[in-house]
């Protein structure tokens, strides 16, 4: 365990972050050398994959529940020093990774079909995507194990040991990638079903190194069976928090599904385009992601010890270090965003909208280092309900004025992206005006101490509040 309400805020900030983001940047290499072979088998398997990948949103959803609940927590329980509590919540969140796993194998076999009917542009487009998630469903199960380990990790102050994971697990995909993929060395090349193979082997070599850790080397919260047996109070206190966290990627699942409906009328080419820059669009978010992500446990401890300054300036620093990382990148993709996308777009139509793509959504760069940082600070609070509320004024910005310009005789791809950097901006104040709200309200304690304080002792005989 660490403690994050003594000493210096940026320090606590960047010594989170920097780990964290050395762990996303070996994932960045991983997104990049699976798009760099996917998209070496042509338009078709790269449209089918990067449909097929939206999916990986509703995992999101259901991971972020688990882990934005377990680190939320966990961070209040090591702030007030109760040790048996964060453990607790440790074991249940455990037992929620079990049932979320099961659900998703079973969703994900179950529906993939309708799923990629409804947003490819054809059949061969829709029989990549199925061959795709065949073999990546079982990846997206055991994510939540992972992510309930690493979560609670993080409510603790440590993040070591989750990125060592993250390293040795995407250093695994990479090398397993050209084999499965591609068939190096063993000339038998899988295509896309060999890259929904990496992935799965990859994230089960996660789970099973975190699984030796806690075992062999965590202390301060340990696996016990006894206190995996669902407790309700517990378990609606961490959904309470984690559900509306994981209900803004069932929206940007939505929204995302809707950008694959609206330019399906293009082609595949179109819709791979999308898909290269899509991916290196996530990618570029990552170091952003990196230290807003570090801001929950930062927060989260000192609201469990009640220091408001404390929460404040956490906000503060981590707002300043996102706007600044994603300026400068927003720089580059507006200057040459041909040297990110050249080397995974081959065919000039789908280097085209990719490079389009990251021009016009590099507007969104800032606002969106706002938005991670704003929802970072709900969790830290222990309400992300307006950070959905955010989100979802973003889903009703973009849906109807979408497939209004699908009906427009001059309606060209671009329109799409420029709408979407419209509704994130929206997105990005709403999200400003409701943390500033939050901050109000949650923060009252402060107000309460200094009353306290003012009032003096209380009376012998006379328990004070």
């Amino acid at each position: 365990m660490k403690d994050l309400t003594q000493g210096s805020i940026p320090r606590h900030i960047i010594s989170m972050a920097v780990p964290m983001g050395i762990g996303m940047l070996v994932q960045t290499l991983y997104y990049l050398v699976d798009l760099y072979f996917v998209s070496a088998l042509g338009d078709v398997a790269l449209a089918g994959v990067s449909a097929a990948g939206n999916a990986m949103f509703l995992v999101i959803a259901l991971t972020q529940m688990l882990g934005v609940g377990t680190t939320a927590l966990i961070s209040h329980a090591v702030g007030r020093k109760d040790q048996q509590e964060a453990n607790l919540l440790f074991n249940q969140s455990i037992g929620i990774a079990v049932l979320f796993g099961a659900l998703t194998v079973l969703g994900g076999y179950l529906l993939a079909d309708d799923y990629m009917a409804s947003i490819a542009a054809d059949p061969a487009t829709i029989r990549a995507g199925m061959v795709y998630l065949s073999w990546m469903v079982p990846g997206m199960a055991l994510q939540f194990a992972m992510v309930s380990m690493g979560s609670a990790l993080r409510g603790t102050g440590i993040v070591k040991p989750t990125m060592v994971v993250q390293m040795l697990t995407v250093a695994l995909n990479i090398l397993l990638a050209p084999v499965l993929i591609a068939g190096w060395g063993t000339g038998m090349a899988l295509g896309v079903a060999g890259a929904g193979l990496a992935s799965s082997m990859s994230v089960a070599a996660g789970v099973l190194l975190l699984w030796l850790y806690f075992h062999r080397l965590e202390r301060y919260v340990a696996f016990e069976a006894a206190l995996w047996r669902p407790r309700p109070p517990i378990l609606k206190r961490m959904l309470a928090i984690g559900f509306p966290a994981g209900g803004e990627f069932v929206l940007l699942f939505f929204i995302m599904a809707v950008i694959y409906w609206a330019i399906r009328g293009f082609g595949p080419a179109a819709q791979a385009g999308f898909g290269a820059g899509s991916r290196i669009m996530q990618s570029i978010f990552l170091p952003a992601m990196a230290i807003a992500f570090a801001a929950p446990a930062v927060a989260g401890q000192n609201f469990g010890a009640r220091s408001a300054d404390r929460i404040r300036a956490t906000f503060r620093w981590t707002a300043y270090m996102t706007v600044g990382v994603m300026a400068l990148l927003t720089l580059l993709c507006r200057w040459r965003a041909v040297w990110l996308v050249g080397p995974f777009a081959h065919d000039p139509e789908v280097l085209a909208t990719a490079v389009t793509f990251l021009q016009v959504i590099a507007l969104n760069f800032v606002p969106s280092a706002l938005i991670f940082t704003c929802s970072g600070m709900f969790q830290a609070l222990g309400n992300t309900w307006p950070a959905f509320i955010s989100t979802a004024t973003r889903l009703a910005t973009f849906v109807v004025p979408a497939v209004w310009l699908t009906g427009s005789a001059n309606y060209q791809i671009k329109d799409i992206w420029y709408l979407s950097v419209a509704t994130v901006a929206v997105q990005s104040l709403v999200s400003l005006w409701l943390l500033r709200r939050e901050l109000g309200l949650r923060l009252a304690f402060e107000e309460a101490t200094t009353a306290n304080e003012a009032s003096g002792p209380a009376p012998a005989g006379r328990l004070s509040a």
